[in-house]
């Protein structure tokens, strides 16, 4: 790796939250030449699609820097933090792809320049606008994609009347030590009250009791933001610490359904909140498979439309306060304490 770390530099322009998306446009596939051969990257083959096919997926994004700006992609052009452009192992250089986030609702079109992310599980490298208009500057978060075909840009499919989605609350103006807050959804006081947490496990800010941030919190870095994982050419695979390649555990039947409030009654530790139930069992799959010990606590709540992951519970508040620094430590997330009553 090379010195110095990833970033969002220092000198941000302003009103990031209004760049437009990517405007697809037909461009050529390449059926040959240096980005459509098969590669390998860490001892991993990969086979460049060439051809104008649908294409889904769903994983984890990330997103990269200032230590790659203006540095050549694998398709030769220079990288642009600051535009709407993206990194994938497969698709088709260049090819057009709707990011979702399911935590938020938010959705970005972006142009797919470069090659990466190389980490299992990690499907698509963001531009720093990317994340920022999707939320995900805190690190790495769930996403799903979908490739806009050039069948789609000649029929005009890709268009929706409503244009591109986004939550309600607004993008926080991007600082040189990014904190993009989770756009807020109201909650039943009478059932959860946020708890204060424990001196072991500061990460997370004083949450409004009648608010849950909607989304599977990371935690931001004091000292320095979070490094996203390089692509191939002039990036280099960045030293992360994976999650365990265990077998998905299999959930209890009553996991997500909770037969009585005294069965839930307690302390919980909520991991995310999300308007769609795929974004809580994607991290419930993932924390399952990081924390076995802590697998079988793991509960999905479905209520008022919002789909909780929380663990517990706990017969105490100082026994939830343990399992948020577990949790914090292994899955580099910034979990909170509720109360259910």
């Amino acid at each position: 790796m090379a010195s110095g770390r990833d970033g969002p530099g220092t000198n941000i322009p302003a009103d990031l939250d209004r760049v437009p998306d990517a405007e697809p446009r037909i461009e050529a596939i390449r059926s040959s030449g240096g980005t459509s051969k098969p590669y390998t990257v860490l001892g991993r083959g990969y086979q460049p699609i060439t051809d104008d096919r649908p294409f889904r997926e769903s994983g984890i994004a990330s997103w990269y820097g200032r230590k790659f700006h203006a540095a050549s992609t694998a398709s030769g052009e220079p990288y642009d933090m600051y535009a709407m452009t993206a990194a994938h192992k497969t698709l088709p250089l260049p090819s057009y792809v709707r990011v979702r986030n399911p935590a938020n609702g938010r959705e970005v079109i972006v142009r797919v320049n470069d090659r990466g992310p190389f980490v299992d599980g990690r499907v698509i490298d963001l531009s720093y606008t990317a994340a920022l208009k999707l939320d995900l500057l805190r690190g790495v978060a769930p996403v799903e994609i979908e490739r806009i075909t050039n069948e789609d840009i000649r029929t005009g499919a890709w268009r929706r009347d409503a244009g591109t989605a986004y939550a309600a609350a607004p993008v926080p103006t991007p600082t040189p030590a990014p904190r993009v807050a989770a756009a807020p959804v109201a909650v039943p006081s009478a059932w959860v009250a946020p708890v204060a947490m424990t001196a072991a496990a500061p990460a997370a800010p004083a949450t409004p009791a009648a608010t849950m941030p909607v989304a599977p919190q990371t935690p931001v870095m004091a000292s320095a933001p979070s490094e996203p994982e390089a692509p191939a050419g002039p990036r280099e695979a960045m030293v992360v610490t994976d999650l365990a390649p265990l077998a998905p555990l299999s959930a209890p039947a009553a996991a997500s359904t909770p037969s009585s409030a005294a069965a839930t009654s307690g302390f919980w530790v909520q991991l995310g909140a999300f308007r769609e139930r795929d974004g809580a069992e994607t991290l419930r799959s993932q924390a399952a498979r990081g924390l076995p010990t802590l697998a079988p606590q793991l509960r999905v709540f479905s209520e008022a439309g919002t789909h909780r992951l929380q663990a517990g519970p706990f017969p105490s508040r100082n026994a939830a306060g343990e399992a948020v620094t577990q949790l914090r430590d292994n899955l580099r997330i910034a979990p909170m304490v509720v109360e259910r009553r």
